[in-house]
């Protein structure tokens, strides 16, 4: 079962012959491998971004300060730092 990545232990059903248990454990395989390229993907993409938050924030700006702003991409993504710089949005 060289299809599956190390660590991965499988029992086939009794019956199967062997081109069932090659497709069997060729569709597992190719599962747990695109289960870790997303997991490699979505750990990649970790980095804090104002994506579809600046409008949030901007709308918490508007609402606390009475005045509108515009949160510009490079400001600090921690809401913290972010609330101390508003006076520069």
């Amino acid at each position: 079962m060289s299809a599956l990545p190390e660590g991965v232990d499988l029992e086939l059903p009794d019956d199967a012959d062997s081109e069932e248990a090659a497709a069997i454990v060729a569709a597992i395989g190719a599962h747990l491998h695109d289960q870790a390229l997303a997991a490699a993907a979505a750990a990649a993409d970790e980095e804090a971004t104002w994506q579809d938050r600046r409008w949030a924030f901007a709308g918490r700006v508007r609402t606390q300060q009475h005045r509108d702003v515009r949160v510009p991409l490079d400001a600090p993504t921690d809401p913290w730092s972010a609330a101390g710089r508003t006076d520069r949005f």
